[in-house]
């Protein structure tokens, strides 16, 4: 919390550096399952190829989607939402839970999803919700 009148405060450290590490470590071992490793390359392959997944209303809206790099992010961040959540595995809500937030960025809009106000999260929610859930 900054103070009106400039003070320095000081700033004590809730983990240090091999915590972090451990913590760290300890996610990647977060079980996931070959259906829910599945489910997020469906996910992310959406992003490129809305109509074969019955979603032909977003294909013209999308420049690109997602990468590779996507679906590697995204089974990293349902892994720590499980972490966080106390679970030594990932279930499909963990990965609806964060794929807004790791897809967002990665897929380009075209300009007549801007000119129709069509944003990143709307798509998201469009696949999230039409990817068949393991």
């Amino acid at each position: 919390r900054q103070q009106i009148k400039g003070e320095n405060q000081d700033v004590k450290p809730v983990m240090g550096t091999d915590e972090i590490m451990k913590a760290r470590e300890i996610v990647r071992q977060v079980y996931l399952d070959e259906k829910i490793e599945q489910y997020i390359a469906d996910i992310v392959f959406c992003t490129r190829y809305p109509d074969k997944y019955g979603l032909k209303e977003i294909k013209d809206y999308i420049e690109f989607g997602g990468s590779p790099r996507a679906s590697i992010n995204l089974a990293l961040a349902a892994r720590a939402f499980a972490f966080i959540k106390r679970r030594g595995y990932v279930i499909p809500e963990d990965v609806r839970s964060v794929a807004h937030d790791v897809l967002r960025h990665r897929i380009g809009l075209t300009y007549e999803a801007e000119a129709n106000n069509v944003t990143s999260e709307e798509i998201i929610s469009k696949i999230v919700n039409k990817v068949e859930v393991p």
